[in-house]
């Protein structure tokens, strides 16, 4: 029985998919895997016997990635299963920037008290909450993944002019991209052209910061901007500049700051994005199908320290995994290994991402502890087991 420790509360949905075979708690001691949601793990120490850890969630800067790869665990996330969640709140902030519906709902709410002057005050104050339709303006959205695929067709839909921006732009994500999406070659375009700007981008290096003075002074005057993605991809000082200037009309982000908070046209969401049951157990269920084709299988989707690698079972094999570094002649390296010992290769998958690598080997013979013991005694093995 798989022994599954639970760091945060995690839908029962997704936990219903681990069946029978599985023993789930916070208690666990030893576990085999771990799922997760916003809990701390850096400072954690993990048994020797733990394989995985799945974050249901995009994001897995409370996992310590790095230091798990190196000790054999392979880590999850569980992209576009919040997807439509953010979306519908990007959507939601694109109407907010513009009608000022919120400082005017704000306004209404002042008027308590006033009695039958309610009505004419009503009339008489409207026009300063007055804000454009975003039929026919130009929204430009850079990065092109789960949620900013959905973001555009949306907003098509909604009669909107949308401009992409994702080099990386995925074949998947070319197919459920809205054929009407018109694509920019380089962010200059974006900066140019946009009434309206959303950001969909991770959090790196080139992206910190990314809209700052030098990047807003390439942007249409009284551009409208959202952040949907990470708080740091805006520098907030020069944000509030831009404001107080008027060369941004308004700033919508899930990622409320001390320094943004009271400001007049921001819109501080409090990380509402993938707050719906429906995204939780979403989340839960990508979540928990991961964990349990690892542990079973051997199989990799949506790791975040190691490559996606898959492959059907072989009947009457056994099933060989080993995380190992990606270096010259490791895979020459395996078969011989095997062949010395007299152990037979039916099917074989293997892939690299970055410094690490991930196998596969289907093989038949006398495969016991062993086998792995030839295996880890080569240079650059770092977790091999037995299915």
């Amino acid at each position: 029985m798989y022994q599954i420790k639970c760091l945060n509360k995690i839908s029962p949905l997704g936990i219903s998919r681990l069946g029978d075979n599985y023993h789930i708690g916070d208690d666990i001691e030893n576990p085999d895997a771990i799922l997760v949601r916003s809990a701390a793990m850096h400072d954690m120490e993990f048994n020797q016997n733990l394989l995985a850890i799945a974050r249901a969630g995009a994001g897995t800067n409370n996992i310590p990635v790095d230091r798990c790869v190196k000790e054999g665990i392979a880590v999850f996330n569980t992209p576009g299963a919040n997807a439509n969640a953010v979306k519908e709140l990007v959507i939601t902030a694109l109407l907010l920037t513009s009608r000022k519906i919120v400082s005017g709902i704000q306004w209404a709410n002042e008027l308590k008290g006033k009695g039958d002057e309610v009505g004419k005050l009503v009339e008489k104050g409207k026009s300063s909450f007055v804000g454009p339709e975003i039929a026919g303006k130009t929204l430009g959205i850079i990065g092109l993944g789960a949620i900013g695929i959905l973001v555009a067709n949306a907003a098509e839909a909604l009669g909107m002019n949308v401009i992409g921006y994702d080099p990386f732009l995925s074949v998947e994500g070319a197919w459920g991209l809205s054929r009407n999406t018109q694509r920019a070659l380089t962010l200059d375009e974006i900066y140019a052209n946009c009434d309206y700007i959303s950001l969909h981008v991770p959090l790196t290096p080139d992206t910190k910061e990314m809209i700052n003075t030098t990047t807003i002074a390439q942007m249409k005057e009284k551009v409208r901007i959202l952040n949907f993605a990470r708080g740091d991809l805006v520098n907030n000082n020069d944000l509030i500049k831009a404001l107080v200037d008027g060369r941004v009309s308004a700033y919508a982000t899930d990622f409320p700051t001390e320094a943004l908070l009271g400001i007049e046209n921001v819109l501080a969401i409090p990380h509402l994005g993938a707050s719906t049951p429906e995204s939780e157990d979403n989340c839960a269920c990508m979540a928990a199908d991961e964990i349990k084709d690892y542990l079973e299988n051997g199989n990799i989707k949506n790791s975040v320290n190691l490559p996606d690698v898959s492959m059907p079972r072989e009947n009457g094999a056994k099933r060989v995994c080993i995380i190992h570094q990606n270096i010259p002649n490791m895979i020459s390296t395996l078969t011989s290994v095997l062949a010395n010992i007299g152990i037979n290769i039916e099917n074989m998958q293997s892939k690299s991402k970055k410094e690490y690598a991930y196998t596969i080997l289907d093989v038949t013979g006398n495969v016991d502890d062993d086998t792995i013991k030839a295996i880890k005694n080569n240079e650059g093995m770092i977790f091999v087991r037995i299915i």
